[in-house]
């Protein structure tokens, strides 16, 4: 559970920590605990962040660096840094601008951003502010809807497809349970088929629906590895695996055709006592080797955990939670604040770390702290 800082009005954020607590000034209490909860006792959302603050960074001196060049390559295109915009559902709960606000605030920071299955806005409308846009595929129950979907994404011009595999079934939240948390009429699951309308028998078009009403019409919970080599066959777009803990699945992945895998363990939000993603990270990268890419989520608060990743072998980070708060507390120009404060707190650690760019930063050391 993360507990926001005190930020005085008025002042800039100094760090992606600060949206926190304006997020949570202006977000209905139940909707502050959707976004900040995790499953059951929220023992791997806590681990997240403890996992990330004990890898310690060995800087290197002396390397004669006084600026950095971010710029990096995901899935074969160039991106102004190594961070991509984590998929995150239902973002118009949090603010109008919704998607696609934060959409041109990941197009105009030059990093990509990842549109979900369960966004709260088509995925032509995300594509159509001009950012680089990646899709976060859920598995539907019918093979015919999920092919329809994959039309729909390759049309809009997504870059690239993103398979989450670790929710067979949705995480048991505490937190919305006790709130009786639901979805506002006006916020409904925009890229799944017929909209509202897939999900009359949980509720009327214009009433409020219990959150996990989409997941429960409409996912397949049994996806397989024959599935993923379906999918595979079916569109010309680099294919990431999200959601991989253990090395076995990674190296499954990329035997099936995947050219990235995510390792996450989405955020705290499924299975509670899964390991910390940065502690499983190192095992990964070293079980796929240089056969695929591999980013790291959850957890993510900022550049110094940017640098730790890198440092233990991660392409890039996605970035989810903090984003989703710059956007809640000031729409698209906060969350353009956001991931500009970010940059800078990656330029920093870069430079005091002794490494020119991203690429330097896989040859530091890490050690555990203390």
């Amino acid at each position: 559970m993360s507990t926001p800082r005190r930020v005085p009005t008025g002042l800039p954020a100094v760090s992606l920590g600060d949206y926190a607590e304006r997020a949570r000034a202006v977000l209905p209490p139940d909707v502050w605990d959707y976004v900040d909860g995790g499953s059951a006792a929220e023992v791997t959302l806590t681990a997240n962040r403890r996992a990330l603050d004990g890898v310690a960074v060995l800087p290197r001196v002396l390397r004669g660096v006084d600026t950095v060049d971010l710029g990096t390559r995901l899935l074969g295109r160039r991106y102004a840094m190594p961070v991509g915009v984590a998929p995150m559902a239902y973002q118009r709960l949090v603010h109008p601008d919704g998607e696609v606000g934060l959409a041109a605030a990941a197009g105009a920071a030059g990093v990509p951003y990842v549109a979900s299955t369960l966004a709260s806005t088509p995925v032509e409308e995300v594509t159509g502010v001009g950012a680089d846009v990646w899709f976060q595929l859920y598995w539907l129950r019918e093979r015919a809807l999920v092919r329809d979907l994959l039309d729909r994404v390759v049309a809009a011009g997504c870059r690239a497809l993103m398979v989450t595999v670790d929710v067979p079934v949705l995480g048991r939240r505490p937190r919305d349970l006790r709130n009786g948390f639901r979805l506002p009429a006006d916020v409904v699951a925009a890229n799944l088929p017929g909209g509202r309308d897939a999900l009359a028998h949980a509720g009327a078009p214009g009433v409020a629906v219990p959150a996990t009403a989409p997941t429960d019409a409409s996912f397949a919970p049994a996806l397989r590895w024959t599935d993923l080599a379906w999918l595979r066959g079916q569109v010309d777009l680099p294919l990431v695996v999200k959601g991989v803990l253990d090395p076995r699945d990674a190296v499954e992945a990329v035997r099936v055709g995947a050219d990235a895998v995510v390792v996450s363990n989405h955020g705290g939000r499924q299975l509670d006592g899964a390991p910390a993603s940065v502690t499983m990270l190192p095992e990964v990268v070293d079980a796929v080797g240089d056969s695929c890419q591999v980013l790291l989520d959850s957890g993510v608060r900022g550049g110094t955990d940017v640098l730790r990743a890198l440092a233990l072998g991660a392409a890039g980070v996605l970035v989810g939670r903090p984003l989703l708060w710059a956007l809640a507390a000031g729409g698209q120009p906060a969350a353009r604040d956001a991931l500009g404060l970010l940059a800078a707190e990656l330029a920093d650690a870069l430079t005091l770390a002794g490494c020119a760019d991203p690429a330097a930063a896989a040859g530091l050391r890490t050690v555990r702290a203390g």
